[in-house]
């Protein structure tokens, strides 16, 4: 095989999905190696180096995840476009085993039956094959067995349908990857993320792209060419929408240059902010902004907002202001930008100054104090605030009194070294009588509380509201820490009268965490909303327990704008001596922005 023969990245990514999926069914302890084929085919599809001077530089096990032998078949996979592993695996098994074996009830041997008998190798061909009443006279099935299978085929078609969410950060990396495929295609003139995951949503049902280009079916034909496709679920000219192999579900709209901005719109939803646009727009376009009232006269359009060219085109000639995607979502934004109302200093990424809710080796983190430091230092933060777990939770290493003397004092060791302003901190506990971990005097020395709780969350909503107020209420500062404790698809949010105790915070000294986890992403939108209604101030934090997680911060701050924060509204986009101030346990002072700033 030539040079320009090589496979991509993308091409060896699949084979190494398809090893992974034979392994799968063969069972036993191949089950394991599956596991490393598909780290292997993540890693491969999702590199920023160039595949052939990583193989040509022996370095490939550099790479987290792969080892020696799956360098091997990465190697031969580049270099031969085949793979020994892959080749041995497929004379074990009959053709389309992968595609057959999904249809519940088909076992390998039935498969092979099947494909001896009339060389079945798709769902599409069993389906026909028994539609025909060629099924029925195979030895060992008969004609009750092909209406199951025919009954079984719609069913597990149906269940294909049905939407596996994906957590935000999942669907994140995954859209990234496929982005990175479709720039590759000379008839991709711009791309951009929609639907569900550009609005910032915690989990994503389908990832939607737009595409603009002039050749639509030629773009729809390149992407469908993609390795990691298994199946495609819906085919148009111009659009198209498929599984990929670990089962996320990958929507494209290839749009004409004139048409990019209203597909990408569309795209993006919600459906209840699109639908009352379109509904404005039907009506006559714009409304008085100063009484709310629709407009007789139709919208003014310039000779670029005719052509609509982008989304504040779109928005513009509706007669009201852009609405970030973040805020669609049909709670009050179109009425709000009708009127001139919507903020239009949302807080963003390059707001924020500094790191806050960091863990360290001294409790449940997996770096140092110096590593988290010049982790942050190194992506432009000003301050840093180190937040290891309280005594109570002993379960995540929490911090003992003798060992908060020596953290404190490898912090100020640390901060000798380093121009980032290290903070000393504590993720306190909130205990079951609403009380904060370590003793006043103790608290009232640190730099800066998070109180969390981390244990009874079945406490019936009485008493958990009672617990949370009892915390508020203390008089040193405190940010109260992944506020209702939820994790998304795994635990709910526990029971609580949360109005009563934002009531009770916009009385008191706190502020409320949007927390960057993207297992958490707690509190959620609605109640952010409701908090700012009360004029209570917030910090975005990262909540991270390693170097890598401090990149927490772009999902906190996506989840911050779904709430309507601004900058003004978020603690940590202060510079670092008002930050201080504003945070200070022992020594509250009016927050207010100072020279640093």
């Amino acid at each position: 095989m030539s040079t320009e023969e090589h496979l991509d990245k993308f091409a060896i990514a699949a084979a190494l999905q398809e090893i992974a999926a034979l392994l799968e069914l063969k069972g036993g302890k191949d089950r394991f190696k599956a596991r490393a084929y598909q780290t292997g085919a993540r890693v491969i599809a999702g590199l920023t180096e160039d595949i052939g001077e990583l193989v040509a530089a022996n370095r490939l096990t550099s790479l987290r995840g792969i080892g020696d032998a799956l360098a091997s078949q990465i190697k031969q996979l580049h270099l031969t476009g085949e793979s020994s592993v892959l080749r041995g695996l497929k004379q074990d098994f009959p053709p389309g085993i992968i595609e057959l074996s999904a249809v519940p009830g088909l076992s390998i041997s039935k498969i092979k039956t099947l494909h001896d008998a009339l060389g079945i190798t798709s769902v599409a061909e069993l389906k026909a094959a028994a539609e025909a009443g060629r099924i029925q006279d195979i030895k060992g099935f008969g004609a009750k067995t092909e209406q199951r299978l025919l009954e079984t085929i719609a069913n597990h078609r149906q269940s294909a349908k049905r939407e596996t969410r994906l957590h935000l950060h999942h669907a994140l990396q995954t859209a990234e990857q496929v982005v990175d495929y479709l720039q590759t295609s000379r008839d991709t003139t711009d791309i951009a993320v929609a639907g569900s995951l550009r609005r910032w949503k915690e989990t994503v049902g389908t990832i939607r792209l737009v595409a603009k280009t002039k050749r639509p079916a030629e773009l729809i034909e390149y992407f469908l060419r993609f390795p990691l496709i298994v199946r495609i679920q819906e085919q148009m000219k111009e659009a198209c929408t498929v599984t990929l192999a670990e089962g996320a579900r990958v929507s494209l709209v290839a749009a004409r240059p004139a048409e990019f901005a209203l597909a990408l719109l569309t795209e993006t939803g919600s459906q209840a902010h699109v639908s009352k646009l379109q509904q404005i727009a039907s009506e006559g376009g714009n409304r008085s902004e100063a009484k709310g009232e629709r407009s007789k006269t139709p919208p003014r359009r310039s000779a670029r907002s005719t052509e609509l060219l982008t989304e504040e085109d779109i928005y513009h000639q509706l007669g009201m202001q852009y609405i970030p995607p973040e805020l669609r979502e049909d709670k009050g934004e179109i009425e709000a930008a009708l009127a001139g109302k919507l903020p239009e200093d949302l807080v963003t990424l390059a707001d924020i100054r500094g790191m806050v809710h960091c863990h360290t080796t001294y409790s449940d983190g997996k770096h140092a104090i110096e590593e988290m430091a010049r982790a942050a230092e190194a992506m432009g933060m000003k301050y840093l605030t180190i937040t290891d777990h309280s005594p109570t939770a002993f379960y995540a290493g929490g911090v003992t009194l003798d060992r908060l003397k020596r953290q404190w004092e490898e912090i100020d060791e640390v901060q000798e070294k380093v121009k980032i302003k290290i903070l000393r901190g504590t993720e306190s506990d909130i205990v079951t009588d609403g009380h904060l971990d370590y003793p006043d005097k103790i608290l009232e020395q640190f730099d800066v509380i998070v109180a969390s709780i981390h244990s009874r969350y079945k406490m019936d909503s009485a008493k958990m509201t009672r617990r949370i107020m009892t915390a508020m209420r203390e008089p040193v500062f405190k940010i109260w820490g992944h506020a209702l404790g939820r994790l998304i698809e795994r635990r709910p949010p526990f029971d609580c009268d949360v109005e009563r105790i934002l009531d009770v915070i916009a009385e008191s000294r706190a502020a409320i965490e949007v927390n960057g986890d993207p297992y958490r992403l707690d509190m959620e939108p609605r109640w952010i909303r409701e908090a700012r209604k009360r004029r209570i101030k917030f910090v975005i934090s990262v909540d991270a327990h390693s170097t890598g997680a401090l990149n927490n911060l772009k999902y906190g701050v996506g989840i911050a704008r779904r709430g309507w924060l601004t900058k003004r509204e978020v603690l940590n986009a202060l510079g670092p001596k008002a930050f201080a101030n504003a945070v200070r346990p022992g020594d509250f002072r009016q927050t207010r922005r100072p020279s640093d700033q």
